[in-house]
C-alpha cells in the first residue's frame, strides 16, 4: 500500500481530539443522543469515584450535562445495551448490524466455562418465562446462591441471564441505581431495526463505521473500536474497503501505515486548533481507551490499575489523566463523599518535562471545582502537596 498523504504527529493529535470532541469549549446547549452517536458508543461502569464513567465521559464534551440526562434515553429505546469491549450504551438505529453480534457472543458465552450456570434447560426457560410473564426483572428477583466464595462468583441464575443477554434473547430495559432490570428482547428492540444485513455486509458496514470514529487507524484499530469481529474479517474487510492510505507519525518521530476515511483531507482542513482548558478525563475515556494508540500519538503511557494490588501500583486505584490543549501534562488520583460534600486530591504527578506554574495549577483547580460540580459538592480541596 502506497500513502497518499503524509500526517505529522501534531496534526494527528489535533484530528484525533476533534474526532472524539475533545477539541471545543465544553459548553452550550446540551445533546445527549448527538454526542453518543459521534463517539459510537458510550462505555458504561459501575464505579462511582465522584461520578460514574459514562457520566464523565458526556460530562467531558459538554459541562452543562448532568446524570439525569442519560437513563431515559435507554428506557425511551434511543440506546439499548450489549457488550462492544465493555458494556456499553449504544445508539438504537446500529441495531441491525448488531445482530451479528448477537450471534457471536451468543455462541461464545455459550461455550464458556465461566458462563456455564449448571441449570437445566428447563430451569433456564422458566427464567425466561418468569420475565415474559412478569415482566422486567432484576437479578434481585432471582433466589438461586453461588456454592463458590470466591470475589468473583456469580449464582447461578445470574449466568444464565447473561447468557440470555448476551445472545439478545433478553435484554436492558432500564436501570435503577444503575440495577439492571431485564426483559425479552423483542420487547426492548423495535421489530424493524431487528431486520439485519447480511455476516459480510455487517461486517464492513461496522469497520467503516470504526474507521468513521477513528478518522484515521490501522487494520487493528479498526477491529478493536467494536471488538465485534476477529483480526481475520478485519483484514478482509481492509483488503476491499475504499479506504485512504495515509502515513501517520508518531510522537517519537515514527512513522506508521495506516487507513483513513475518504474525506480525510477536508477533516484535517475542518479540525481546530483544541482549547488550552485542562480537562480531567475519565480512565473509560474514548480518547485514551487504546493505551497503544494513545502512547504512540500522545507519547502518553496509561495503565488502569484499578485491580492492580497496592503494593503493585506505580500510581493509583482511580488516576485521571490531565489533558491540556493538545498534551498531558501530568495524571490525578481524586477521592469524593457526595453525602458529606467533599472532593479531595490524594495524589498527583506532573508529567516529565512539565512544568506547573501558577497559570497551569488555577486552569486545573478551575476543572476540579467544575467536575465536583457535577457530583454536588463545594468543599474542594488537597490531601497531598500542590505542586510548586
Amino acid at each position: 500500500m502506497t500513502a497518499a498523504l503524509n500526517i505529522r504527529n501534531r496534526d494527528a493529535r489535533r484530528l484525533w481530539l476533534w474526532t472524539n470532541g475533545l477539541s471545543e469549549t465544553p459548553t452550550g446547549p446540551v445533546d445527549v443522543m448527538a454526542m453518543i452517536r459521534a463517539l459510537g458508543f458510550v462505555q458504561i461502569d459501575t464505579i462511582r469515584n465522584v461520578t460514574r464513567a459514562h457520566h464523565h465521559i458526556l460530562w467531558s464534551r459538554n459541562q452543562n450535562y448532568r446524570e439525569k440526562m442519560l437513563w431515559p434515553l435507554l428506557s425511551g429505546r434511543q440506546l439499548f445495551e450489549h457488550f462492544t469491549h465493555d458494556a456499553s450504551l449504544i445508539p438504537m438505529e446500529t441495531l441491525p448490524v448488531w445482530q451479528r453480534q448477537f450471534r457471536r457472543l451468543g455462541a461464545r458465552v455459550a461455550a464458556s466455562e465461566w458462563y456455564q450456570s449448571g441449570l437445566g434447560q428447563e430451569e433456564i426457560n422458566n427464567i425466561r418465562k418468569r420475565i415474559e410473564r412478569e415482566g422486567a426483572l432484576s437479578t434481585h428477583a432471582f433466589e438461586t446462591k453461588t456454592s463458590s466464595r470466591e470475589m468473583w462468583a456469580r449464582p447461578p441464575h445470574k449466568k444464565a441471564l447473561d447468557q440470555m443477554w448476551y445472545a439478545g434473547d433478553l435484554a436492558t430495559c432500564y436501570r435503577k441505581n444503575f440495577v439492571k432490570f431485564y426483559n425479552l428482547g423483542e420487547r426492548v428492540f423495535p421489530g424493524l431495526l431487528r431486520e439485519c444485513p447480511g455476516e459480510v455486509e455487517g461486517r464492513n458496514m461496522l469497520c467503516n463505521q470504526a474507521l468513521d470514529k477513528l478518522s484515521v487507524g490501522s487494520c487493528g484499530e479498526v477491529q478493536r473500536f467494536w471488538e465485534a469481529m476477529d483480526a481475520k474479517e478485519a483484514k478482509r474487510w481492509m483488503e476491499n474497503s475504499q479506504t485512504v492510505p495515509v502515513r501517520v507519525e508518531g510522537f517519537d518521530g515514527e512513522w506508521r501505515e495506516c487507513l483513513a476515511v475518504p474525506d480525510i483531507e477536508s477533516r484535517l482542513r475542518d479540525a481546530p486548533s483544541p482549547t488550552i482548558r485542562l480537562r480531567i478525563l475519565n480512565p473509560f475515556d474514548p480518547a485514551i481507551r487504546d493505551r497503544m494508540r494513545l502512547e504512540r500519538l500522545f507519547g502518553f503511557a496509561y495503565r488502569n490499575e484499578m485491580f492492580v494490588p497496592k503494593a503493585k501500583r506505580q500510581w493509583g486505584y482511580y488516576v485521571y489523566p490531565l489533558l491540556e490543549g493538545d498534551r498531558f501534562v501530568g495524571r490525578c488520583e481524586i477521592k469524593a463523599d457526595r453525602a458529606q460534600g467533599w472532593l479531595r486530591v490524594t495524589g498527583f504527578w506532573p508529567e516529565a518535562r512539565v512544568k506547573w506554574g501558577s497559570n497551569r495549577l488555577a486552569k486545573f483547580e478551575a476543572e476540579l471545582r467544575r467536575f465536583a460540580r457535577l457530583a454536588g459538592i463545594s468543599d474542594v480541596g488537597w490531601d497531598v502537596a500542590q505542586p510548586a
